[in-house]
């Protein structure tokens, strides 16, 4: 039977390979998506790949409302409600002591690691059905931390105060708020990271960081994708204000 049978979802950061990843799960479990990015050619590509009849492209700028509020009426009414919101859309920042960290780039990360998430909740939480699902993409960094990675670290703390406070104001509606932390993954996205905070070339820097990991290994999209498809699914229905790790050990 398919987890997500007649489920409607809405995924921001869709264009990029996690927000790709799931909404390909999605789809095949049941599920029909509406994927939010500002990258409209990729959010086309996708919508083309998955079939109209299951998807559907909303360009948004995570850390406008308006934007936001309209992906998820776009959800209601082209498909009928929402059951499901993963808050999936971020960037990273720079590498810098907090001495000597660039204010406009914490402003620029802290608006849309943190700001961009509220508006998703803020919106979802007025349209997801009862027992439905909010799921914020976090980072091992929003259980732990290092040197140089002030805005990211911050924002992604921050993302636990959210989803905390979501998942207890929620719970009389039996809608589910938890947190997803990641560790490395093999995209683009973290593989920029990993040359920014080490120096070196992508495959000396990827090397750096599995040596990090006790699983020796970075995490596939794929993988984050199926920890969001429990947390979408009914199989996660008695839980709510979990912070999860997906860091192959590195919180331990």
């Amino acid at each position: 039977m398919e987890q997500l049978n007649d489920k409607i979802a809405l995924i921001t950061g869709g264009a990029g390979s996690i927000g790709a990843a799931t909404a390909r799960r999605f789809v095949a479990e049941g599920a029909r998506v509406v994927v939010s990015d500002i990258d409209a050619a990729a959010l086309d590509a996708l919508v083309e790949e998955l079939g109209e009849d299951a998807a559907a492209a909303a360009v948004a700028d995570v850390t406008v409302s308006a934007q936001v509020r309209r992906a998820v009426a776009l959800a209601v009414e082209r498909f009928g409600g929402l059951d499901v919101a993963f808050a999936n859309a971020g960037i990273f920042g720079a590498v810098a002591d907090v001495a000597d960290y660039p204010e406009d780039v914490f402003e620029r990360v802290l608006a849309v690691n943190v700001r961009g998430p509220f508006h998703v909740a803020n919106h979802a939480l007025n349209a997801l059905l009862p027992g439905g699902s909010l799921i914020l993409n976090s980072s091992v960094v929003g259980l732990t931390s290092d040197a140089g990675i002030c805005a990211y670290a911050t924002s992604k703390h921050a993302l636990v105060g959210l989803m905390r406070t979501a998942a207890k104001e929620a719970a009389s509606r039996g809608i589910r708020v938890n947190s997803i932390h990641p560790g490395p993954v093999d995209n683009v996205f973290h593989h920029r990271i990993e040359t920014v905070a080490t120096g070196e070339p992508e495959a000396r820097a990827a090397a750096i960081f599995e040596a990090m990991i006790p699983l020796g290994r970075h995490a596939t999209p794929a993988e984050v994708a199926a920890l969001v498809l429990f947390l979408a699914s009914d199989e996660s229905a008695f839980m709510t204000g979990a912070t999860i790790p997906l860091d192959g050990g590195m919180s331990v």
